[in-house]
């Protein structure tokens, strides 16, 4: 049986798979038995997806840390539990004609550094139990607020009830909850409708392959995509 490859391995993750499937998908593909992520996205999210095969995986805590960017769609009047698409609607108000400059303040309003409590629906953990089981057995426990820091919140376009925008935060920012509070802010609520990771550190989306591509390659051909985890230590 041939060594596991060491490397970082670049995915462009697609809506549906969580991050552990996706994990799960390429180890089972090469049969490789050392497979790591770093920085979980949520099931419907898209984008980079950074993997870490063998030896590699030692980098998994320096490389979660690294900053993170993403573009992603803010519909406002529907309120969910999760703060996004797929959770269940708690409520739903009609979008009033926001001017442009409410919008834009409502968003300056989240930069810089941040205390944002986790939502249940999350993968969280309090106690050593993710925040999600807590979730499902309908039981609410206290979260502790984490310190988040917000570089940049642009406005990409506005077009009611949805405004796109991207960002540049700190590892471990929930965009979901951020475009909760903003809904929330501005008086209708709102929900994270759509979200895809554009970078991590100093990886960028446009070096990611498809996940359906990388489960065609061989071997071989995996080995021509990875990234010497030397570059990163250096």
């Amino acid at each position: 049986m041939q060594p596991d490859p060491i490397g970082i391995l670049l995915v462009d993750k697609p809506s549906g798979p969580t991050s552990h499937d996706v994990v799960h998908r390429v180890r089972r593909h090469f049969r490789i038995k050392r497979v790591g992520h770093c920085g979980t996205l949520d099931p419907t999210a898209t984008g980079l997806l950074v993997l870490l095969l063998g030896k590699a995986t030692k980098l998994s805590e320096r490389l979660m840390g690294e900053d993170k960017v993403y573009e992603g769609a803010l519909t406002l009047g529907v309120t969910t539990d999760s703060h996004d698409a797929v959770g269940k609607i708690l409520e739903q108000k009609p979008v009033p004609m926001l001017p442009d400059e409410e919008i834009r303040a409502a968003f300056d309003s989240f930069k810089g550094d941040l205390l944002q409590t986790p939502p249940m629906l999350s993968a969280k953990k309090v106690e050593g139990v993710p925040l999600y089981k807590f979730a499902r057995r309908n039981q609410e426990v206290e979260r502790r607020p984490q310190l988040i820091h917000v570089y940049r919140f642009d406005i990409l376009r506005i077009g009611l009830p949805e405004v796109d925008f991207r960002l540049a935060c700190t590892k471990g920012t929930y965009v979901r909850t951020i475009c909760h509070d903003i809904g929330r802010k501005l008086g209708c609520g709102g929900h994270l409708s759509r979200l895809r990771r554009i970078a991590s550190g100093d990886f960028r989306i446009e070096e990611a392959c498809p996940l359906s591509t990388i489960e065609g390659w061989s071997h071989l051909e995996l080995q021509d995509h990875l990234i010497n985890p030397l570059e990163v230590l250096r």
